[in-house]
């Protein structure tokens, strides 16, 4: 299947993130994550054909395998927390643009032409619009520490994207096994620095949801996607993910896109055809 398809595939699912977010927020972060990712590594079992020798990779893979999972989102929660949240998942969306500006960085043979570069900076301005545009929280931009590790998080995403092309070759089945370690220490964050909570019915077949499309059925399809294409182009693709993330919000809220918000698409959209053209 064509590589930038299967990034709109994983694109599409974490554009859900938000909407799955906002109906799981009470259950804690880390929790709500343990669960989800030890759900999202069974995509692994009939992915392998249940065999478990596809899972297996060299502990050096395993271990970026979790700095990625388990890393980007450990960072992201602590930011949400010592930021504002607008601001800080402003700054956490820099990982698309990390990804084209590092590319050539991590991938030899891969040059940062005016292109991508022109293309990537469209296209975080977009996203810039479409987080923004849709209201925010009311609150000034301000300083937070909290920024810091949003950073971190952006950083981490976009850096383990780019080295699983660098590490020996393993099959995507192995995601799996990347999937139930950072799901294992995320549980164990959570029995650390969260209080207990009970789960209904509703909340269990939601995290079902969040584990077989966001935060687990994407890793896959991006793993995937960045075996076989263009990690610049699929870096520019990257910016949709915020713009469908607000536009899945505004339709469940019953609300129509602000004029930033169609602006924001046409940038991004723009940004992905630039970026893609041969």
């Amino acid at each position: 299947m064509n590589a930038n398809l299967l990034a709109l595939g994983a694109i599409a699912l974490w554009a859900s993130l938000a909407a799955l977010g906002v109906a799981l927020a009470h259950v804690p972060p880390f929790l709500l994550t343990g669960l989800s990712l030890l759900i999202g590594s069974l995509i692994a079992l009939p992915l392998s054909r249940f065999d478990f020798r596809l899972w297996r990779v060299p502990l050096s893979t395993l271990a970026l395998g979790v700095y990625g999972l388990f890393g980007f989102h450990f960072l992201l929660f602590i930011a949400l927390r010592h930021a504002p949240p607008v601001q800080a998942n402003l700054v956490n969306y820099l990982w698309p643009l990390g990804i084209v500006v590092m590319a050539p960085l991590f991938l030899p043979g891969l040059a940062l032409t005016r292109r991508h570069l022109a293309a990537a900076l469209t296209g975080f301005a977009g996203a810039v619009l479409a987080i923004l545009g849709r209201g925010g929280d009311g609150t000034e931009a301000v300083w937070a520490w909290g920024y810091v590790p949003a950073l971190g998080s952006a950083f981490i995403w976009a850096s383990y994207s780019l080295m699983t092309r660098r590490v020996r070759a393993f099959p995507t089945a192995a995601i799996g096994s990347f999937a139930l370690v950072s799901g294992l220490l995320s549980l164990a964050c959570h029995a650390l620095l969260e209080p207990p909570v009970t789960l209904g019915l509703q909340d269990l077949a939601l995290i079902a949801l969040l584990g077989l499309g966001p935060l687990g059925g994407a890793f896959f399809l991006w793993d995937a996607a960045l075996k076989r294409g263009d990690a610049r182009q699929i870096g520019v693709l990257s910016f949709l993910t915020p713009l469908l993330s607000t536009l899945t919000l505004l339709a469940l809220r019953g609300e129509r896109p602000s004029l930033s918000v169609a602006l924001a698409a046409a940038m991004i959209i723009g940004a992905a055809i630039v970026a893609t053209r041969r």
